[in-house]
């Protein structure tokens, strides 16, 4: 490794790596500048690069040469040390921490370390993810919950405790577990001042921000559910809470009775809660009604606002060609009486709306007299028929934030145009300003993020509800077998990029496969029509049952009994691919030949009949086949495929959403299911052997009604 670099992003050291490296005595040169990359990567003298944290991290395990079998004594040991270096990744924080600390800890009952018998890169990886966790894993060492767990974290750290300290000082900031870089080796001394002066240095760009005293807000509109594009912006704000040891208010923001609901209200909490975000306090924009229309009577007697009456399309007329309103010289006086007139929801009143009194002829529309107040007759879900008048958006929030004392509020960058338009506001109420911190809007291809757009869906009824599985809801992804924490692996992945771009799902698929195929059971399904009875003639002639693995790489998946009978059932499509006298493999079973095929009138195989071969290797053998003993004890099974909703990558916003509409985006398959899924709970998610990974929706209930499982997307491209 001589002549080699580690360069990574200052704020994201790549711990395992450097575990490793300190562990095997490696000697490299560490750049943690700024510049040096956007990922982990090695710098070879003579410029070759390898990149990836895992990439590096198994580079240093076939390497080390101080560590005897630091990568395994032979392939399947590295093999499993794979399994669990990419399993690592499930430690990020999220709601799936605990239950990998369960499963591992189950795993370390039986062994000293995580594979063979001798310290690998395994435990390098899972030890400095937890150990990256910080407070988070502290709390659980000084509990009892995970035994085998602490055990082996505690022993590899009181065997390293002299590196391992000095890696954790150096890397993982104290009590919050986030990764910090060193200083430069060149700038070490200059760094070291400029720590001691400034010691609340914050690790992320949130401007003028200070540790611990950063109060942010997440405000949903409830009318709707929660989807992936609100996702992001509620990790955003948990993100930097984190990072700045700040905190998080939830905030309704219900200004416009005709779209809100209080089922609304509850689903966004329940999905704010799923995705792991803990607030401070949840509050609505409706609590401060009566000091939003203090402040609307205040800027009318400054002389700051006046009360319009232009009919809407004129208004918008006027505004795009920076027309004067002929309202805009109202005295105080009259503005205050067409002021009562809108307060009472006279019919008066309802021809009005209070604007702000800006610039007509501002370059940016945003400017030009935008509108504070509206009537609204309509009943409020929190506050009933109190008020017949509503406040913008574009009023409310400004005065909102800097009232419950937001210091940073995040907004898309849609909302650019309107950032000039949010300080005015404020400035001309006299209040404390806000800190605008923009990220770009979260698009995905074929996919609707407009509430209005998703609302026409559920009452056409082409969906079948807010969390149906081709919705991209929070409730309908989770539906459909996404890992929250694959959500939260993405989200932050991209960070708080201003770049606007039109994203594949498939890379939040990959992130989801990584972590459910570690650790999902394995199971086995066959297609029900057209399936093929295979006799085995030389077969058990009473059925006995084994049990095995369910998943061959993961104690911790259980075990299941798995029936061996004379005949058995494989898929048609299986059938006719084999010809007479081939040798196939029964899975977890072995070989067996063919004897005999005998197809029906139109060409189909009926059924086979051959003679087990268990002496065969299965390397010889085109066919690996999946397969279910004819018994009664099968389960009857629905296996659901989901297509997009629309047929264009990117509505615009003038385009028709029935335009587009996909007519084909929901397939059902009756197959058999073996005997095991019974003991499914909804939400359970398991892989089909060379079928994919599903999700239960419906579980075993009784023999005529089938368990019904939704296909996961796995990344790959579709078939």
């Amino acid at each position: 490794m001589d002549g080699m670099k580690l360069s990574f992003p200052p704020e994201s050291p790549p711990l395992s790596v450097i575990v490793a490296l300190s562990l095997s005595a490696s000697p490299v040169v560490i750049d943690s500048s700024a510049a040096a990359t956007t990922v982990p990567s090695f710098v070879f003298s003579d410029g070759r690069k390898l990149s990836g944290t895992t990439v590096l991290l198994r580079y240093v395990g076939r390497s080390a040469n101080k560590l005897l079998d630091f990568y395994g004594h032979d392939a399947f040991d590295s093999s499993q040390i794979d399994e669990f270096v990419d399993y690592a990744s499930v430690f990020s924080s999220g709601s799936e921490f605990e239950n990998a600390c369960g499963r591992v800890d189950k795993y370390l009952e039986s062994h000293t370390f995580l594979v063979g018998d001798s310290l690998t890169i395994a435990d390098v990886a899972i030890w400095s993810a937890l150990a990256g966790t910080g407070q988070r894993w502290e709390s659980l060492r000084k509990s009892k919950k995970y035994q085998s767990l602490v055990r082996w974290f505690n022993s590899i750290l009181d065997e390293y405790s002299e590196l391992l300290n000095k890696v954790l000082a150096t890397y993982v900031k104290k009590g919050s577990g986030k990764p910090v870089a060193a200083p430069k080796a060149k700038d070490s001394q200059q760094a070291s001042k400029a720590d001691a002066n400034d010691k609340s240095k914050p690790e992320v760009d949130l401007p003028e921000a200070e540790i611990g005293k950063v109060r942010l807000r997440f405000a949903p509109e409830p009318s709707g559910y929660l989807h992936i594009g609100h996702a992001k912006a509620a990790l955003l704000n948990k993100y930097f809470a984190e990072r700045y040891q700040g905190e998080v208010i939830v905030r309704f923001d219900d200004t416009n009775p005709a779209k809100e609901s209080n089922e609304f209200v509850d689903n966004l909490v329940k999905d704010i809660g799923t995705l792991g975000i803990k607030y401070e306090k949840v509050t609505y924009t409706s609590d401060y009604f009566p000091e939003l229309m203090q402040m609307a009577e205040k800027l009318m007697r400054e002389g700051k606002a006046y009360v319009d009456d232009t009919p809407r399309e004129q208004m918008q007329k006027e505004r795009m060609d920076g027309i004067d309103s002929k309202c805009r010289n109202h005295s105080v006086d009259e503005n205050l009486k067409l002021w009562q007139e809108m307060i009472a929801g006279s019919e008066r009143g309802l021809q009005c709306c209070v604007r702000g009194k800006f610039n007509m002829q501002d370059l940016n529309k945003a400017m030009r007299d935008p509108v504070y107040y509206r009537c609204n007759p309509m009943s409020h879900h929190r506050i009933g028929d109190k008020y017949k008048i509503y406040p913008t958006y574009d009023f409310a929030c400004p005065f909102v934030d800097s009232l419950e004392g937001i210091t940073h509020a995040l907004r898309s960058s849609e909302y650019h145009d309107r950032n000039a338009q949010y300080f005015k506001v404020l400035e001309d109420m006299g209040m404390r300003q806000v800190q605008l911190y923009e990220f770009s809007r979260l698009n995905l291809v074929f996919t609707l993020l407009s509430k209005r757009k998703l609302l026409w869906f559920v009452q056409t009824g082409l969906v079948d509800g807010w969390d149906d599985p081709r919705f991209p809801t929070v409730q309908g992804i989770v539906r459909r077998g996404l890992k929250i924490e694959a959500l939260i692996q993405f989200i932050l992945e991209q960070g708080a990029s201003k770049n606007l771009n039109l994203m594949e799902w498939d890379k939040l698929w990959s992130i989801n496969k990584r972590i459910i195929d570690p650790v999902c059971p394995r199971h086995t399904a066959v297609i029900a029509e057209h399936r093929v009875l295979f006799t085995l003639t030389d077969g058990p002639d009473e059925p006995f049952v084994r049990m095995i693995p369910k998943h061959k790489k993961f104690e911790g998946a259980g075990e299941k009994a798995t029936t061996f009978t004379k005949s058995i059932w494989i898929e048609e499509a299986d059938a006719s691919a084999i010809s007479v006298g081939e040798e196939v493999t029964l899975m977890d079973w072995g070989n067996a030949i063919v004897k005999e095929i005998t197809k029906g009138e139109d060409g189909h195989v009926t059924a086979l009949s051959g003679a087990l071969n268990l002496q065969g290797s299965v390397k010889t053998t085109k066919l690996k086949l999946t397969w279910l003993p004819n018994t009664n004890e099968l389960v009857n099974l629905t296996l659901t495929e989901f297509d997009y909703l629309i047929t264009k990558k990117k509505l615009e916003d003038d385009d028709e959403v029935a335009d587009f509409v996909n007519p084909n985006t929901k397939k059902e398959t009756l197959a058999l299911g073996d005997s095991n899924m019974r003991n499914l709970k909804c939400g359970d998610v398991i892989q089909l052997e060379r079928k994919g990974y599903f999700r239960c929706d419906v579980p075993f209930v009784k023999s005529s009604k089938p368990i019904v499982l939704f296909s996961i997307p796995d990344g790959r491209a579709a078939k």
